[in-house]
């Protein structure tokens, strides 16, 4: 299911940012400053902004977003560990 948030047109045309990035750029933000704030973990984040874990922990990098560690981020790291040291 997907939630559509209305933005008004005068609001998205004095962006400083061309119209083809802005859905991009707005979702982005969105992640960051949800999760900075700790009501979005790091997946569900990563996964509004339609990027990888790698590229989200440059942008909290690039913007000294201090990284919280989740359980459900152990289970993710502790999986992919598995799947690695399977192979």
């Amino acid at each position: 299911t997907m939630t559509t948030i209305a933005i008004p047109s005068d609001i998205l045309n004095s962006m400083r940012i061309p119209r083809s990035d802005q859905e991009h750029v707005l979702k982005l933000e969105l992640a960051l400053a949800l999760y900075q704030r700790g009501i979005l973990a790091m997946g569900p984040a990563r996964r509004l902004a339609d990027i990888s874990k790698r590229e989200f922990l440059g942008e909290l990098g690039k913007r000294k977003i201090e990284r919280h560690y989740t359980v459900e981020e152990l289970e993710e790291d502790v999986a992919f560990a598995k799947v690695v040291c399977s192979t």
